[in-house]
């Protein structure tokens, strides 16, 4: 019995040291990458200066075409992620503020995304690899579910979301194989209607009265000196339950409603995303509201 108590023991010692190597490893080898994606190409800088900023959702790195604005001398890069909501937004600012970024102006995409405080799993996952070197992404973090396990049970993050965070994407940071993300300065473009879904439901959908990681990305704007710009972006012509606009203008009278800016399906590449013809009518239309020097 006693030997045998010895063994699993020994056992139990061998599956926490490989542990332990494993995150080591792991971690590594996405800390010391910085051309995979947005996140860790803000981790690994340092002091970058911005006249624009643009954050948000698909609904941002879709529509926002950061050339153009580069065009009329604005230093700008699109850090919309498709997939994210408000909380991996605020996390993102958060981030860029403890890396010393300097930004003139942000741009919000702050619509859809105002229905929720969730954290989006897929995209939230992609910070956890540097949960251990960032003191804003821990914080950031403590107040989740499953946050201990996380950060104290070694190599847990990496099985848990090993499709976003696993092997595959640990081996091709190791390589550096560079995806599409950073192209066009963070921004894009998607392609016309042949294959478009054109019909859109909203009708059930509310904004929070009070949305937390909106108002955290107001809070840090304001501290930082940051002028913030917090848009509703174009939707298609078959949407049901667009007065969800108006319900958010009214929660949030602040937030400045394009959504009518572009209407026709012909700009569209699904109903709630706008391919590139489109996106640069919308782009045209912000640079005239609020950079036309």
């Amino acid at each position: 019995m006693k030997n045998f108590l010895i063994y699993i023991a020994k056992i139990i010692l061998v599956t926490i040291l490989l542990a332990i190597v494993l995150d080591g490893l792991y971690s590594a080898m996405f800390i010391q990458c910085k051309n995979r994606g947005k996140i860790d190409q803000i981790y690994n800088s340092e002091g970058r200066k911005y006249d624009v900023v643009i954050l948000g959702s698909s609904r941002a790195n879709n529509h926002f075409v950061a050339p153009m604005f580069e065009e009329k001398g604005l230093k700008t890069f699109n850090y919309g992620m498709s997939g994210s909501h408000l909380f991996e937004t605020a996390l993102m600012l958060k981030l860029m503020i403890e890396r010393k970024y300097q930004i003139k102006n942000v741009i919000l995409e702050a619509d859809l995304n105002l229905s929720g405080s969730d954290q989006s799993e897929g995209i939230a996952s992609r910070f956890l690899p540097y949960i251990h070197n960032s003191n804003v992404i821990k914080e950031h973090f403590q107040t989740q579910e499953h946050f201990n396990e996380l950060y104290y049970i070694p190599f847990y993050r990496y099985i848990k979301y090993e499709i976003r965070i696993g092997f595959r994407e640990m081996f091709f940071n190791a390589i550096h194989k560079k995806t599409i993300h950073l192209n066009n300065l963070g921004y894009n473009p998607l392609d016309g209607v042949e294959n478009g879904n054109m019909k859109n439901n909203i009708v059930k959908l509310n904004p929070l009265p009070h949305n937390k990681y909106y108002e955290e990305i107001k809070s840090i704007c304001k501290a930082n000196n940051i002028n913030l710009i917090v848009v509703m972006t174009p939707m298609c012509e078959n949407v049901k339950g667009m007065n969800y606009f108006e319900k958010v203008k009214k929660a949030y009278p602040e937030i400045h409603n394009y959504e009518n800016a572009v209407v026709e399906n012909k700009y569209f590449s699904s109903c709630g995303h706008m391919n590139d013809t489109g996106a640069r009518m919308f782009t045209a239309r912000i640079l005239k509201d609020f950079f036309n020097k």
